[in-house]
């Protein structure tokens, strides 16, 4: 159940210079990923031409593998499985799906901070925020991107899965692409991959982890904790 008071203040570097608020979307059903990321990608070269305002876009997928920048193709163990789309974002091998909430980030860092860095680390510090609300701790590791969480079980030994995947893109300092948060994925279907590359860790969910979440539960605490570490939102519109 969402527990807003179990999350903490969070200040951030990240805050917009103007205090401008950003404009916060979701789509509902699923959209499709080739037209999501060109609808992204648009609205992404409309910020940096001031054109548009900045926006999280808060989508479902259908089943579909896609590789980053960095994907090796020995990582593609089930190639016929689903769909596979080669994308510019950073990462590996990862897959989205129905039960996935995936929030597309298009900020301008020029009125922010011009700090890739720093920008991955907030969007780790949005995730595990929102994961407090729901009483799970999420935590970093070091040389892996993403936000994990620890299983402990008696007689065994303790396991690290990860729970949400980061994968972005910064053209002329605005960023694209995001952070993909397992609610109730099928973790079966991550098993046609090796997620980011990473043989000896597993994946999780809200849901395995025995917190039943729905989607839209999961996107107000992404919301709470959106407002924590990039400032306040408003209601925006779906770019496509």
């Amino acid at each position: 159940m969402l527990d807003p008071s179990l999350t903490p203040p969070a200040p951030s570097g990240l805050l917009r210079s103007d205090g401008r608020p950003v404009q916060w979307a979701v789509s509902p059903g699923q959209v499709g990923y080739a037209e999501a990321v060109a609808a992204m990608e648009a609205r992404a070269a409309a910020i940096a031409a001031g054109e548009a305002g900045e926006l999280v876009w808060l989508i479902e997928h259908p089943p579909i593998y896609t590789a980053g920048v960095s994907a090796k193709d020995e990582d593609l163990l089930q190639a016929e499985r689903f769909p596979v789309h080669r994308t510019g974002r950073g990462g590996q091998f990862t897959y989205h799906g129905p039960g996935q909430r995936v929030a597309y980030v298009m900020l301008d860092l020029r009125a922010r901070k011009r700090d890739v860095h720093a920008f991955v680390t907030a969007l780790e510090d949005w995730v595990i925020l929102a994961l407090d609300q729901f009483g799970v701790r999420g935590e970093i590791r070091p040389g892996r991107v993403g936000v994990w969480v620890e299983r402990r079980q008696a007689g065994a030994p303790t396991r690290e899965d990860k729970i949400a995947a980061i994968g972005v893109k910064i053209r002329k300092w605005v960023s694209f692409h995001g952070i993909s948060l397992n609610v109730e994925p099928d973790l079966d279907h991550f098993s046609g991959i090796v997620p980011c590359g990473i043989q000896q860790h597993g994946v999780t969910s809200l849901v395995d982890l025995g917190h039943p979440v729905t989607l839209d539960e999961a996107d107000e605490a992404l919301r709470i904790s959106f407002r924590q570490v990039f400032g306040p939102v408003t209601p925006g519109s779906p770019p496509l």
